[in-house]
């Protein structure tokens, strides 16, 4: 089948309220443009099948789906991909794209935001590319960006390092070493952990860095409680009570 006929991998936004008590108004953060595309594609590659299909029945609810959820091809990424990352090469994806080359386009979603960034799906993008496939990223929220963008960091050279360690003392040696590389360099750190586990690491970052190093948070993006903060560490020690931090959270230190 020539390039022209085969399907295309679209990259669908999710979202930022995945397991959230409280979810934004799916037009208020997904463009329509996006949601048009997602109602009419038949088949899909994600995370889990089942958050999944709650996303696209929510897309239903404003643009019918050409396709019942019922009647989706819905593929999950195995298991060792979500716990190990696909970013190593180690994974084939190209089994998953078999209906792409059939000339059916397909969907890529992560559970929240922007699938392959800071969630699996970057083994499907690559195997795309090497089939020949065409790629279509669509608009959609990235929390990374929107954290970035409020944290008053450098905007100009930043990097994203995941979770952190969790075991106490790994972690404040992480901690201090991105810690010497922003004062260093002025490139801004961002990572993330499970929201249950925001507020320890929070402490230990308190706790760990510098007086005069920049730390900014942002919480709960795109819903109505989200909330952004900047300051010195010092400032962050001197202001309590600290807000809730029970929400998914971006973290950013920088100077």
């Amino acid at each position: 089948m020539s390039a022209a006929t085969r399907g295309k991998l679209y990259l669908v936004p999710a979202p930022l309220d995945f397991g959230c008590a409280h979810q934004a108004p799916l037009q208020d953060v997904i463009p329509l443009a996006t949601l048009q595309v997602a109602a009419r594609l038949p088949h899909w590659i994600c995370e889990n099948a089942k958050s999944t299909r709650a996303y696209l029945k929510r897309v239903g609810e404003l643009h019918p789906l050409a396709n019942t959820v019922q009647t989706l091809q819905i593929q999950e990424l195995p298991r060792e991909v979500h716990k190990k990352g696909d970013h190593t090469g180690n994974f084939d994806a190209r089994p998953l794209l078999a209906a792409a080359l059939q000339g059916t386009d397909i969907g890529l979603v992560s559970e929240a935001g922007m699938p392959a960034i800071a969630d699996p799906g970057s083994s499907v993008v690559r195997a795309a590319h090497d089939l020949g496939l065409q790629v279509v990223s669509l608009t959609g929220p990235m929390s990374l960006m929107l954290a970035l963008a409020a944290s008053g960091l450098n905007g100009q050279n930043f990097a994203f390092v995941g979770y952190l360690p969790q075991p106490p003392a790994e972690r404040g040696q992480r901690i201090r070493e991105l810690e010497s590389l922003a004062l260093k360099t002025g490139q801004t750190q961002l990572f993330i952990e499970t929201p249950y586990r925001n507020a320890a690491l929070l402490q230990a970052l308190l706790q760990t860095l510098q007086g005069n190093t920049r730390l900014a948070l942002s919480c709960g993006l795109t819903l109505a409680q989200a909330w952004s903060r900047s300051a010195q560490v010092s400032s962050w020690k001197r202001d309590k009570p600290l807000p809730p931090l029970d929400l998914p959270t971006v973290f950013c230190l920088g100077r």
